[in-house]
This record gives C-alpha cells, structure tokens and sequence, in this order.
C-alpha cells in the first residue's frame, strides 16, 4: 500500500505563500500521476493541479481558480511533489490532499487516483 504524507500547510495572511509537499514512502513518485485537491469547510473536493507521471511540466493542469498562483512540480532529487501557492487568497482555505497512480494517465477527477494522503490544513486568513 503507497502511503503518501503531505507537508507544508499552516496560517498565513491573504497575499502570502506557502509551498506544499506530497511524499510517498520508500519510493519515489516520478512513475505516479499525481495530483493536488482540496477541499473547504462545507463544500466539495476539488481538483487543483494534476501532472503526468514521468513529466517534468508541460502536461500540468491546474484549475482556473488556481491558474497563475500555483505552480505544480516534481522534486526529482528527492521524489517528491511539491504545490508552491503564491497570492493565497481567503477562499484557498481548504484541508489540501495529495493523491497517486501508477499510470501515466493524470486527471483532476479525484476518482481516477487510488492513493490519498492524509491532508494539509491551509488557512489563509488576517
């Protein structure tokens, strides 16, 4: 069973950044599609970021609400994932989860993956 750990999260103000991690144990993810979602205080999953397994950028798919604060990547040195979030705004609070498959196929459907982290609180408050 892959078990992924994601790191990073806490309390910052509207404006600031924050920079996400998504660990697997004793492997690395560059053979996984990997994705980021969240999901907010009485609201649904939501899919922010997917990447391709094996890719190191151009396949990234990020959700509009997202799209040019975010930045999705693969730490190759260290096999992880990482989600840089910059310009965090309010509505960005939300519990972010880190999930994986081993296929090449990458998708913001949170159906499609097989494996969750645990979950990272972001709170982006004053």
């Amino acid at each position: 069973q892959l078990l992924l750990v994601e790191s990073g999260g806490g309390l910052v103000q509207p404006g600031g950044s924050l920079r996400l991690s998504c660990a697997a144990s004793g492997i690395t993810l560059d053979r996984y599609a990997v994705a980021w979602f969240r999901q907010a205080p009485g609201k649904g999953r939501e899919g922010v970021s997917c990447i391709r397994y094996r890719d190191s950028g151009s396949s990234i798919k990020y959700a509009d609400s997202v799209q040019g604060r975010f930045t999705m990547s693969r730490d190759n040195a260290n096999g992880t994932v990482t989600l840089q979030m910059n310009d965090l705004k309010p509505e960005d609070t939300a519990i972010y989860y880190c999930a994986a498959r081993h296929t090449s196929f990458h998708s913001n459907d949170g159906t499609w993956y097989d494996h969750w982290g645990q979950g990272t609180q972001v709170t982006v408050s004053t």
